[in-house]
C-alpha cells in the first residue's frame, strides 16, 4: 500500500512540475500574434548544446516575470521553421525582446538577473519622468547607474537624449526631472543637462552653447559619452560587451583572471583584482577619464587578445582606438598600485611597449594563434573525435594525392617501355 501511494506521489509531482512550467511553448500561430502585447521569446534547437544549458535559466527568468505583462516563450525552430524566418533568426538560442512591431535581440550575459532587468526595462518608456523628490533617491539604491535630463523638455538637447535613450535603452536606463527634484542631490546648473549616476558619483555632459547649434556634432559628442559613462568603474569584461568597451575610445584597463565552473577564484587573484580595483576607486577623479578599468575571468579570451599564454593573474591594457595592446614586464603578482600608476602614465604618454594592432600580419597571426588554441582545447576535451574530425579528412586527402602521384609514376613507365619497343623493332 505504501509503494501505491509513493508511485502515485512520484506521478503527482512529476505532472505538477511540468504543469506550473511559466515558460509558453510557441507555434508558428505566433506569427500572427506576435504584435499583440510583450513577449521575451528564446527561439532554440533541441540538439543545441547551449539551449540546453539555458533551458533551466529560461524556466527561472519566467517564473520571475510571471506577474508582469512579459509573456517568456520560447520556439523550437526545427518543428517551425517558419517562425525563424519570420523572426530572421540566424543562430541559437536567438532572444528577442518582442514590443509591438519592435524586435530587440537581447546579447548581453545569460544570467537570471541580467535577463529579467533587461525584460523589465525594455517594458518601459525609453525616458520615463520622475515627480518626485524621493523617487530620486529610490533610483540611486535601485539602480547603480542611469541617466537623466534636467531641465526644460524641450530643445535640441532633449531631442538627442530622447533619441539616444531609445538607441542605449537595451543597456541603461534614462530618467527626466525637473531641477526641484535633484537640486539637493546633484546641484545641476541653471540651463537644461544631461547627467549619468554612476556609483554614487555624478558626471554632467559638457554641452557649450556652439555645441547646441551643430546637431551632427552634439549627435556623435552624446553618443560618445553615453556609451563610455554607461559602464560602472570595474565592470566584468566579457565577450558579450568587449565590443562595446572598444568604443569608449578609452584605454582599457584589465585585470586577468581564471574563474572555475562555480566562478570561483583563487586567493591570490582575489587580492591583484581588488589591489586594480582600489585604484580606479581611489583616483577615479583623474583616471576616469582616459582609462576604464575591469576585469576579466576569461583566460581564453585574454589570450585571444594578447596572442600569448598569459600566467594568472596579469595585467593586461588594450587601446581601443587602436586595438594595440601593453603587458608590464614585471610580475604582477609583485606590482604595488604605485607601480601600476607608474605603467599606466607610461602608457598615457606612449612609452610603454606595444604589442599587437590590425595590421594584415597581426591579423594572420592571430588568426593561427586562435586556431591552435580551438584545436589543443578540443584535443584535451575529447581527442578521439579531434583526431575523427581532422584525421579522416587529412587521411582522405592522403589518398588522393598518393593516387596522383602514383599516376603519374606508372604513366611515365608505359611511356619509357613504348619507346624500348619501338628501338628494338
Amino acid at each position: 500500500m505504501n509503494n501505491i501511494i509513493r508511485i502515485w506521489l512520484i506521478v503527482f509531482t512529476a505532472i505538477y512540475g511540468v504543469s506550473c512550467s511559466r515558460v509558453l511553448e510557441l507555434s508558428d500561430k505566433f506569427i500572427d500574434i506576435s504584435g499583440d502585447g510583450m513577449w521575451f521569446v528564446k527561439f532554440y534547437a533541441p540538439w543545441c548544446a547551449h539551449c540546453r544549458r539555458i533551458e533551466p535559466i529560461w524556466a527561472h527568468v519566467a517564473q520571475s516575470l510571471y506577474n508582469s505583462h512579459i509573456k517568456v516563450a520560447k520556439v523550437d525552430c526545427t518543428r517551425f521553421p517558419a517562425v525563424a524566418t519570420h523572426f530572421k533568426v540566424r543562430a541559437y538560442p536567438t532572444i528577442l525582446f518582442i514590443k509591438g512591431s519592435h524586435h530587440h535581440e537581447y546579447n548581453g550575459e545569460r544570467m537570471k538577473d541580467d535577463m529579467v532587468n533587461y525584460a523589465v526595462r525594455m517594458s518601459q518608456p525609453a525616458v520615463q519622468r520622475v515627480t518626485q523628490a524621493d523617487s530620486f533617491g529610490y533610483l540611486k539604491e535601485t539602480h547603480p547607474i542611469f541617466f537623466g535630463f534636467v531641465g526644460k523638455q524641450q530643445g535640441p538637447l532633449w531631442d538627442m537624449f530622447i533619441i539616444h535613450a531609445d538607441k542605449y535603452q537595451p543597456h541603461t536606463w534614462f530618467y527626466a526631472m525637473s531641477h526641484d527634484i535633484v537640486k539637493n542631490e546633484l546641484n545641476p546648473p541653471n540651463d537644461s543637462a544631461i547627467f549619468v549616476y554612476k556609483e554614487e558619483e555624478s558626471f554632467f555632459f559638457g554641452a557649450h552653447p556652439g555645441l547646441l547649434e551643430d546637431n551632427e556634432a552634439l549627435n556623435n559628442t552624446l553618443d560618445k559619452w553615453i556609451n563610455s559613462e554607461r559602464f560602472g568603474f570595474f565592470p566584468k569584461i566579457t565577450r558579450s560587451n568587449i565590443n562595446h568597451l572598444m568604443d569608449t575610445e578609452k584605454y582599457i584597463v584589465i585585470a586577468v583572471v581564471s574563474e572555475n565552473k562555480l566562478s570561483e577564484i583563487t586567493q591570490t587573484e582575489r587580492d591583484f583584482k581588488d589591489m586594480i580595483e582600489g585604484i580606479i576607486r581611489q583616483k577615479r577623479k583623474t583616471l576616469h577619464s582616459r582609462f576604464q578599468f575591469g576585469w576579466m575571468g576569461s583566460l581564453e579570451l585574454a589570450n585571444s587578445i594578447a596572442m600569448y599564454e598569459l600566467t594568472v593573474p596579469h595585467l593586461l591594457v588594450l587601446n581601443s582606438t587602436t586595438s594595440h595592446h601593453h603587458m608590464p614586464d614585471d610580475d604582477p603578482v609583485l606590482m604595488t598600485p604605485e607601480a601600476v600608476l607608474m605603467f599606466l602614465d607610461q602608457i598615457h604618454n606612449q612609452v610603454a611597449p606595444v604589442y599587437g594592432g590590425n595590421s594584415w600580419p597581426v591579423r594572420v597571426y592571430r588568426g593561427l594563434f586562435e586556431a591552435r588554441t580551438t584545436l589543443a582545447s578540443m584535443w584535451r576535451g575529447n581527442p578521439v573525435l579531434t583526431a575523427l574530425v581532422f584525421g579522416l579528412p587529412l587521411g582522405f586527402l592522403s589518398l588522393i594525392c598518393y593516387s596522383v602521384c602514383c599516376a603519374d609514376i606508372l604513366d611515365a613507365e608505359e611511356e619509357e617501355v613504348a619507346e624500348t619497343h619501338e628501338k628494338n623493332d
